[in-house]
Formats: structure tokens, C-alpha cells, sequence
């Protein structure tokens, strides 16, 4: 079997010849497993029906090759592979599903939000535009899509230029179509009626020699979603637990006629097994306890939200819950083919199979930027029509993208230090507080990050010059500043929530950095509630009754990654976008320093 499909490659990728894809459809007639039916002895139709279930997942509106590679096995030693970009994904897509006539393809969420600049500076149509040509079947929502907010989504689904952000929509296509393929989110609920937001489930069909065989497909996010999105974007709405929303819809789909069912989930784990290998070795993560609760009739969980790359048989875990469970990784740079073959008498499934598939481009070259390509993968071309999509949009971009906007005098990174600030987090603090210290502008005195706003190191190039879309990659979301009034008591309450809140916890805490001037010490051996102390601002210890400004951005003012206390304040005046402030700050002080990470004190175990 290998040695055919290496015969359907040439150098450069999929062969494009009519000799190479019908070696790939004598593949598929021949062996099992290739996406076609194969017959009966007599002609008494199909003994077995294969289907191709083709999955990917955080795709995060990369539309350019994201300068990454995969660790792979080569003929000599383990090597890297350049992997990624729209154009190449389409192509390796398109050779997937050209090993026979039975294929669906499904995204597991976080299909666009914290995008690039070329696809988030245009609301991500660019993804959603490009994934239409690709003429995929599903995509699950994961919390990403809900970023811009719930009604935001809806339009990247129906279309429309109605306008729910800072930014505007329709740039480019007048008017933005909206997604040729369907959005799920069978957990995701209308508070005022119960209703799911978008449809729960889809169906597709495969008809080979009078029999039909149907897949069912359950999209799902995950139940956390409103702890990790602004609160305005989902208020309204109710996330539903994952496992107890499936087991409820496999009878629907099962009296709708579904033989196989798929869910497709944006939750995920991880483990220790390598990109090529299909093991549960070191299985870990929040998708386990979902598994575990979840009806053994699913045939295979296509998984996202952990940026992670597996494929793991999961009966190897737990003998009663035969799934295949699988993730792609992040960013296109994997595609997993899923390799489904039923039994079309008793409508069941009866053999599974994936590996992930590495999206390596031939255009990919060493002086890009990319380590050089490898022949221990396929390479493939760019597809045309997606390529055309993207330069558009490139186009467009680039003059605000290469806009210089100051100096640094090194990289800025996220990088934790031991305390778990970060010299960009204090940075990017610095710049909210500069930007609304004045009193019109809001009289801010201490600013705090999250670190999950950013989403991108800063790196100058060789003369120390940072242009825009360099600072667009550290704050893609376009939230406002919002300045307010707290209590010293209730800025130590905010600080103990970045270790007991929500999913902020001892073990997995999310500490804020804090601009200049703001010092504190954390002890995580002490109990919930006395582990901040030693607060200062500007010299000054904070007392509980002593009233401070603050900066936030509109994320955390709403409350956001679970601190609920930064919903709170008063007097509360709303600003400009963070993206600006930062980009003042770089005019105003270049070149701009690299922060000090000593504002934050952690007490040693």
C-alpha cells in the first residue's frame, strides 16, 4: 500500500497527471481502507463501504505558512518539516480526497479568531473565503469564534456586512458571502429559549451500488467557553455540558439514519507520542474525563482547542470506549485522514484507521525563512484559487502591515518568568497606562495584562525596527481600553483569582502583568484568599480602603479569563483600542526598552 501512494507522489508534491491519480484510484479499488466500496463476490453490491473522514482544527485564520515545522522521521534520523499555509493545505486536502468518491471533512473549532493580520484585520472573511474553495462539510465553533461576539459568528456563517466590531466589515467583497459549509455547536444555547444558537448536528450520505451509508457528525464547544471570551460575546447564552449533549443527540441522528457518528469537538489533551506516531502514550487533558463519559457507540472524536497533534485508539485506554480519537495540530500544518470502513448489512462500523498528514509546501524554501524541505514527507503545490484569495488580501494588508512604528532594543517576549510575568505583558501594561494616565483620558494609576492577549513574541529586525503588523500579532482582538475605580481590597481580590477562579488555579495559574510602579508578592502555600500580600504602588503600600485607577481591556473589564472582581468598579470611562495605545507608546519612547520582570514577587516553596 505504500508503495503505490509513494508512486501517486512525484518530487514536488501530489502528481497532478491522470497516470498519477489513477494509481491512487487502483489504490483505492484495491486495498481496503481508500475511500471506495469494494464488491461482493457475484456483483450482489458492496461488501464493505470506506469512507475518508478528513479532520483539522485550530486553523486561527493562518492563511500564510505560520514558520513551523514538524519533527518527522527521515531515512537517516529524525528531521524537520517546513508545514503549513491555506494554499498547500487545500492541495493536500484535495489529495485526500481524491483516493475515492466517500469523503467529509471536518474543522474542530477555532477556525478564525486570534487571527494574522492579512485575515483578522478584514474580520477573518479571508479564512472563511479560503475554507470555501476547499469545500469542507463541517466546522464545530470553538471559544475563538466567539471573540467579535455570538452575532459576529452568525454573519461569518450567513453573510451580510452588518456591522458588530470597531472594524469593518466588507473591505474586500462587497458583499461577504458567508460560509459555504455548516457551523455546529450542539451545546451552545439560547438562554431566552433553548435553542441551540447554530444547528447541532449534520449529515452526509455516501451511496455505493444501490446501498447508502450515512455519517453523523455532533459539534460541540467546550463547556468553558465563557471563561475564556469576553462575557458581552456570549452573553445571552449557556454552554452545555459536552458528553451529556452528545449521548443525547446519537439517538436523533441514529432515527435520521445515521451509520457511523463522528463527534467533532474544541476540547482536546495531549500526549507524548510523536507527530506520526498513533499511540495514546501519555494521554492527558480537560477531552479524558469527556471520553470517559461519553456512548461507546461514537466511532471517532475529532479533537481541537490544545494546539496538540495525536492519534490515539482510545480502547487502548479504556477496553468499553472503542473511539479513535484524533487532533491536527494548529494552524494547517496537519491534516488528519481518517480511514473508516463499514459493513453496509449490519450498518456498523468495523475497521479505523488515521495517521496525520503533514502540510508541507514545495514553494517552502530555507531563505523564506523555513528550514529546507525534507523528502521524508510529500511535498504539495499551492492551490491556485486559495492562493488568489490570499494575495488579495496580502495585498491589501501590506502597506499598513511593513508601517514602521518605532524601535526595540531587543525582543520582547512571553516568555514567564519565575514570578510568570513577562517582558511583553509588562509592556504592553506600560503602554495601556500610558495611554490613559492623562485625566482626560481616564486618570489611570496601574494597568494590568493578561497573558492570554498575547498572542505573538515582538522581535525588531536587525536595525531594531518594529513595523505594525509585528504589534497586530501581539494584540490581534481589537479591545477597547476601559479605565474604572477599585478599592485596594478589591485589587488583591482580583490578584487572588489568578489562582482560584474558574480554571485559574495553584496548579495552573494566570497571573496578570502590571505596569511599572505596581509590586506584589504571591506565597501559593497559603489558603485561598491569603496568598497576595505586600502590595505597593509607587512606593506606597496599597491599604484595602485606598482608591486606584485602573486599565484594563475591555476583555478582563468584562471579566474575562475568570476574574469576575474586574467586572467590578465604578466611575468607569471607556477609551481607545489597546493595539493604538501600544503603538503610541512605541512613538513615543523608541527605542523602547525591555521591561523588568521584577514586579511580581514569588514566595519560594
Amino acid at each position: 500500500m505504500r508503495r503505490l501512494l509513494a508512486q501517486a507522489f512525484n518530487g514536488s508534491g501530489w502528481a497532478r497527471s491522470g497516470s498519477a491519480l489513477a494509481a491512487v484510484g487502483a489504490l483505492g479499488a484495491l486495498l481496503a481502507g481508500c475511500g471506495t466500496a469494494v464488491p461482493l463476490a457475484g456483483g450482489q453490491g458492496p461488501e464493505y463501504i470506506d469512507i475518508t473522514l478528513i479532520g483539522f482544527n485550530d486553523l486561527h485564520g493562518n492563511l500564510e505558512p505560520p514558520h513551523m515545522a514538524h519533527r518527522v522521521q527521515g531515512p537517516s534520523g529524525p528531521v524537520a518539516a517546513p508545514a503549513g499555509g491555506m494554499a498547500y493545505l487545500a492541495s493536500a486536502m484535495a489529495a485526500l480526497k481524491a483516493r475515492g468518491p466517500h469523503h467529509a471533512v471536518v474543522s474542530a473549532g477555532d477556525m478564525v479568531g486570534a487571527s494574522p493580520l492579512v485575515s483578522s484585520l478584514f474580520l477573518d472573511e479571508p479564512t472563511i473565503e479560503a475554507v470555501n474553495l476547499m469545500q469542507i462539510d463541517f466546522n464545530a465553533v470553538g471559544n475563538h469564534e466567539f471573540d467579535r461576539g455570538w452575532r459576529e459568528l452568525l454573519r461569518l456563517q450567513h453573510g451580510g456586512c452588518e456591522k458588530f466590531t470597531a472594524r469593518q466589515p466588507c473591505q474586500i467583497s462587497q458583499p461577504f458571502a458567508g460560509a459555504r459549509f455548516g457551523f455546529l455547536a450542539a451545546n451552545t444555547m439560547r438562554t431566552e429559549d433553548g435553542r441551540t444558537l447554530l444547528p447541532a448536528t449534520g449529515l452526509k450520505r455516501f451511496t455505493e451500488g444501490g446501498v447508502t451509508v450515512t455519517l453523523g457528525v455532533i459539534g460541540l464547544t467546550l463547556q468553558a467557553t465563557p471563561t475564556m471570551v469576553s462575557p458581552s460575546g456570549v452573553a445571552g447564552l449557556r454552554f452545555e455540558d459536552e458528553a451529556a449533549t452528545a449521548n443525547a443527540l446519537i439517538p436523533q441522528l441514529r432515527a435520521q439514519g445515521a451509520d457511523v457518528i463522528a463527534v467533532v469537538i474544541h476540547e482536546g489533551g495531549s500526549t507524548t507520542a510523536g507527530v506520526q506516531e498513533t499511540s495514546c502514550a501519555g494521554l492527558s487533558g480537560d477531552i479524558v474525563p469527556i471520553l470517559e463519559r461519553l456512548d461507546p457507540a461514537v466511532d471517532v472524536v475529532v479533537s481541537g482547542h490544545t494546539h496538540q497533534a495525536y492519534v490515539c485508539d482510545y480502547s487502548r485506554v479504556n477496553p468499553a470506549k472503542p473511539f479513535l480519537l484524533t487532533s491536527a495540530g494548529q494552524y494547517g500544518t496537519l491534516l488528519t485522514d481518517i480511514q473508516l470502513r463499514v459493513d453496509p448489512r449490519t450498518r456498523r462500523v468495523v475497521h479505523k484507521a488515521a495517521r496525520n498528514v503533514v502540510v508541507q509546501g514545495e514553494a517552502f524554501t530555507g531563505s523564506q525563512g523555513y528550514v529546507p524541505l525534507t523528502s521524508a514527507v510529500p511535498t504539495f503545490p499551492a492551490d491556485p484559487q486559495v492562493q488568489k484569495v490570499i494575495d488579495t488580501y496580502r495585498a491589501a494588508a501590506v502597506p499598513l502591515a511593513q508601517r514602521p512604528v518605532g524601535q526595540a532594543v531587543a525582543a520582547l517576549r512571553r516568555t514567564p518568568a519565575p514570578s510568570l510575568e513577562s517582558a511583553l505583558g509588562n509592556l504592553v501594561a506600560d503602554a495601556q497606562l500610558h495611554a490613559t494616565r492623562a485625566p482626560e483620558q481616564g486618570g489611570a494609576q496601574l494597568s494590568f495584562m493578561n497573558p492570554g492577549g498575547l498572542r505573538a513574541d515582538l522581535v525588531p529586525d536587525g536595525q531594531g525596527l518594529v513595523r505594525y503588523g509585528q504589534l497586530f500579532a501581539v494584540q490581534p482582538f481589537g479591545n477597547q481600553l476601559v479605565v474604572k475605580t477599585f478599592t485596594g481590597a478589591q485589587v488583591k481580590a482580583a490578584l487572588e483569582q489568578q489562582f482560584a477562579s474558574g480554571s485559574n488555579t495553584v496548579q495552573r495559574p494566570r497571573v496578570l502583568s502590571a505596569s511599572a510602579g505596581f509590586s506584589y508578592r504571591y506565597d501559593l502555600t497559603q489558603p485561598a484568599g491569603a496568598r497576595i500580600s505586600h502590595m505597593a504602588l509607587n512606593g506606597t503600600p496599597l491599604q484595602d480602603d485606598a482608591l486606584v485607577r485602573v486599565v484594563l481591556s475591555s476583555y478582563l473589564d468584562s471579566g474575562g479569563d475568570n476574574f469576575t472582581v474586574l467586572a467590578q468598579g465604578r466611575d468607569r470611562l471607556v477609551g481607545g483600542l489597546d493595539l493604538d495605545a501600544l503603538e503610541a507608546y512605541f512613538r513615543a519612547h523608541s527605542p523602547v526598552p525591555v521591561p523588568a520582570i521584577d514586579r511580581i514577587s514569588r514566595v519560594a516553596r
